[in-house]
């Protein structure tokens, strides 16, 4: 009796956050216009969703936590992390994302309909000095790297010049640059 209790215990333990965690992956082919592979997982438990972009030294990793409302990017190329606020307005709410993946509608061709809206930033030159008030998700994906600040710009294509911009596309959903230079034209 007591071992089935134990096991029953341990299994829960085990399954409880397996059951909260969705993922999927897009594989880069020809004919997608995706290069590399991509994988998006959502952890309902935490309110964090997590994109894997796998594309050699154009690689990068992205979490969203919707519990601080601030998002990173580890840019592993560049050997730097990138935080800003997420902008509820254009990004899509945790249960949207959720249901995205688990309907597998990031696969393919994905969902359909408009084009992915778009965010651009300005990285701010100053390092982050404390990475613990980004909350505790972020500052384990940015920890032992330079980390920096980005204020999102509206309008910004008009002012950046796209040779100094880092894109980190989330498939069908969203387009982000990444700036780190102001051209005025």
């Amino acid at each position: 009796m007591k071992l089935t209790i134990v096991f029953a215990g341990l299994l829960g333990v085990f399954l409880t956050p397996a059951l909260a965690f969705t993922d999927i992956s897009i594989g880069g082919n020809s004919n997608s216009g995706i290069t590399g592979q991509q994988s998006v997982s959502v952890n309902s438990e935490h309110n964090v969703a997590n994109v894997d972009n796998n594309n050699g030294w154009d690689s990068w990793n992205t979490l969203w936590d919707y519990n601080t409302n601030f998002a990173a990017t580890r840019l592993f190329g560049k050997k730097k992390c990138v935080v800003h606020r997420m902008n509820r307005d254009v990004m899509p709410s945790l249960q949207t994302l959720d249901a995205l993946v688990k309907e597998k509608k990031l696969q393919g061709n994905g969902p359909g309909g408009p084009p992915p809206k778009g965010l651009m930033y300005s990285i701010n030159p100053e390092e982050v000095k404390d990475l613990s008030k980004l909350g505790k998700p972020i500052a384990s994906l940015c920890r032992g790297i330079p980390t920096y600040m980005a204020e999102e710009i509206e309008g910004a294509s008009l002012f950046f010049s796209s040779e100094k911009c880092f894109s980190a596309d989330i498939i069908w959903i969203l387009n982000i640059s990444f700036c780190e230079e102001t051209v005025e034209n």
